[in-house]
């Protein structure tokens, strides 16, 4: 007999579905640093020193920081803290934390956050590009200038920024997690055990135990060494020309594919721009380039560039060059070129020419390059622009100067610039 009723509720049974709507907020943090906090008092009200921006959920952001304030009717009282939405964007909703560090090492920090309390009203919602959420009144002025929170002229703020994301999850019920790839803590752990090892290299009297195998699956450098020119009964290597620090470093790249945690690895060398060459990652860079390992040298050009300025600029691209280290190079060229008038003042820029007067024709290869593109309204500032904001050209004849390739255009050309550099007058300051 046919049940009408059993099929009704399997009908009923195979059309039943689910979703969920799922709110949360997607978070990142940014660290901003100001330095010569007493230098930036007096640049007036509403006006703001920015951080690099920063990408949360989709956006930009900076933080902005006002040393006089932003508010008019305070006289300079205060000093004003705001978080900016950088990118274009509407109605884009947030929560917000602002963290001024105590230096003192008590762990007393000042905190403004949204994360850690119910909001009566929700998420704080940024309606269009440049929308700020901060405080006019971040902090009294006098107090905050004899707080510690300002140690050695300088102040550290720490930025969270939540964008609130909702989205439907209609997953299936079942699902299996995949973890992620730990090959690199099995291999790393090879190489702290040192089991199995067959080569050893020794290093200013360190001895560091390896595996030609894997050294081989990795270098090809190693690859020809222990299979076309090492005696198979010859176990020991001696390296003369690395120091064990960087020779430890360079293993442990090889095994787990990263850069080694070490905090001199990622140190500024911003005051010791003559020994950039001496600096942790440079030596890193150096022996990624000896043994031919490419991702290694873009892990050390990347820490390298985050120290490119006026005043380092010549002696990193001096660095870049000598280790092949070309999108770091690439990097120096175009910044030297947007900023030559004052890297032609640093003393960098006397040590490159005198020991690498090549990279002078292809710097002003990148000139004429910024020169054809402003002419086509390109980004690049001129180079002419840059004297006319800064200093003055005897001859104005130079910019008539047709470009040519080769060295006789690039030698005249330096000589004019360097005649027409007003040496005791900053660059940027007007005549």
């Amino acid at each position: 007999m046919y049940n009408s009723n059993n099929n009704s509720n399997s009908n009923i049974l195979a059309s039943r579905t689910s979703s969920r709507s799922v709110t949360e907020t997607v978070n990142g943090s940014h660290k901003f640093v100001i330095k010569g906090y007493s230098l930036a008092k007096g640049i007036g009200v509403g006006k703001h020193i920015a951080s690099e921006t920063f990408s949360v959920g989709g956006y930009q952001w900076a933080i902005y920081f006002y040393p006089d304030g932003k508010n008019p009717e305070d006289n300079s009282a205060y000093v004003s803290v705001f978080i900016a939405l950088a990118s274009d964007g509407t109605d884009v909703r947030a929560l917000f934390e602002l963290t001024l560090l105590d230096q003192s090492g008590n762990g007393k920090h000042k905190v403004h956050s949204h994360f850690d309390r119910s909001l009566e009203s929700g998420p704080y919602t940024l309606k269009y590009r440049g929308s700020m959420w901060g405080y006019k009144r971040f902090f009294k002025r006098a107090q905050l200038e004899a707080s510690t929170f300002l140690k050695d002229d300088c102040l550290k703020i720490n930025c969270t920024v939540g964008v609130v994301v909702s989205s439907i999850d209609c997953s299936k019920l079942n699902t299996i997690q995949v973890p992620e790839s730990d090959i690199g803590a099995h291999f790393g752990m090879l190489l702290e055990n040192e089991e199995g090892s067959d080569v050893t290299f020794s290093v200013h009297g360190e001895r560091f135990h390896a595996h030609k195998l894997v050294l081989a699956a990795r270098s090809t450098a190693f690859e020809t060494e222990f299979f076309n020119g090492m005696d198979e009964n010859d176990q020991e290597i001696v390296v003369t020309d690395m120091e064990p620090k960087v020779f430890k470093a360079l293993l442990h790249f090889i095994y787990r594919d990263t850069l080694i945690e070490d905090e001199e690895l990622f140190m500024s060398r911003s005051t010791f721009f003559a020994s950039i060459s001496d600096s942790f990652a440079a030596k890193l860079l150096a022996a990624a380039e000896k043994y031919d390992l490419p991702r290694l040298k873009l892990m050390c050009e990347s820490v390298i560039c985050k120290d490119i300025s006026i005043d380092s600029v010549a002696y990193i691209l001096a660095l870049a060059d000598r280790y092949h280290a070309t999108e770091l190079k690439s990097i120096c060229l175009q910044f030297s070129a947007e900023n030559l008038v004052a890297v032609m003042q640093s003393e960098g820029f006397e040590y490159l020419k005198e020991h690498c007067p090549l990279l002078q024709s292809e710097l002003l290869k990148i000139v004429a390059g910024c020169e054809e593109e402003f002419s086509g309204e390109g980004k690049c500032k001129s180079v002419w622009a840059q004297f006319s904001d800064g200093g003055d050209t005897n001859d104005r004849s130079v910019r008539q100067q047709t470009w040519e390739n080769g060295v006789e255009r690039s030698q005249s050309l330096w000589v004019h610039l360097s005649d027409g550099v007003n040496n005791d007058r900053s660059p940027g300051q007007e005549a």
